[in-house]
């Protein structure tokens, strides 16, 4: 597919504060627990995608005294993650607008890195096997790309809520409408050797919020999420649900965090790849 073929990349998602809120919760630890026997102290490490950089920045921290970059189509998301390492005082990372299909424009990323890393990026890029291309040419010969996307249709919970079957429903079909693949978790390997890696290793790890204090926080980030945040307009825009049905989504969350015996797992596929 070539550069003139591709369809921009649309974020289902969007900017709202709730979706922002689940971002700035990611950790190294509990969004990159798979990649950390990796890193090593003098590393060079581009994060793709890197959203308000809160997993950059324990990246950084980790490969320190190496350096670490984050790249973002959100000019927005850019300047908040780069003011955060300022008063963070982490000094070793920087950030830029960038794009995962232009890693090599003017040759600044071509094989500058020992680490390539996205997450939750694949599954919302039209073609994510020339993204996982471009990671790779980013990469230094003997280097190393990760990546970790979820797979929507491996979500469950307790209790069971119609509702929220419905909820799942409907972003499926608006992300596919954007032109992601919300399933892209079971994918990843089989997009990594369509993109040519010599070695891929392929596995899995869950979000888990169960208890109270979790529930409380996952269930009132998606009642936000399903009348606030893009997803709530696009699904207008496609005449896929009413203000009354979303409305009534978001109480199914609510009661769903409420439930004494809530729980609810977020399956997500992870690749380590070597060129």
């Amino acid at each position: 597919m070539s550069d003139s073929d591709r369809d921009e990349p649309a974020y289902t998602h969007g900017h709202h504060e709730s979706v922002l809120r689940s971002h700035r919760w990611r950790t190294a630890e509990n969004s990159a627990a798979y990649l950390l026997p990796y890193l090593q102290p003098g590393m060079r490490v581009l994060d793709v995608g890197c959203g308000p950089g809160t997993i950059t920045l324990d990246l950084a921290r980790r490969v320190a005294p190496g350096s670490v970059v984050g790249i973002d189509p959100a000019a927005d998301v850019v300047e908040a993650a780069a003011r955060d390492a300022a008063a963070q005082g982490v000094e070793n990372v920087r950030f830029a607008m960038g794009d995962v299909y232009a890693l090599d424009v003017d040759g600044r990323f071509d094989g500058a890195f020992d680490l390539v890393h996205a997450h939750q990026v694949l599954q919302h890029v039209p073609d994510p096997v020339g993204a996982l291309r471009a990671m790779r040419a980013a990469c230094v010969p003997e280097g190393l790309v990760a990546a970790r996307d979820s797979d929507y249709h491996a979500f469950t919970w307790y209790p069971a809520d119609a509702r929220l079957d419905r909820w799942l429903d409907l972003y499926q079909q608006v992300a596919r409408a954007d032109g992601g693949e919300p399933d892209a978790g079971r994918m990843l390997g089989a997009w990594a050797h369509a993109a040519g890696f010599s070695e891929v290793t392929n596995a899995a790890s869950v979000w888990c919020f169960a208890n109270q204090e979790d529930r409380a926080w996952w269930g009132g980030l998606w009642a936000d999420r399903v009348t606030a945040s893009r997803f709530a307009t696009r699904t207008a825009e496609l005449g896929l649900a009413h203000e009354r049905e979303l409305a009534e989504l978001a109480d199914a969350f609510r009661t769903w965090a409420a439930h004494p015996d809530g729980w609810f797992t977020v399956l997500h596929g992870e690749i380590l790849c070597r060129p």
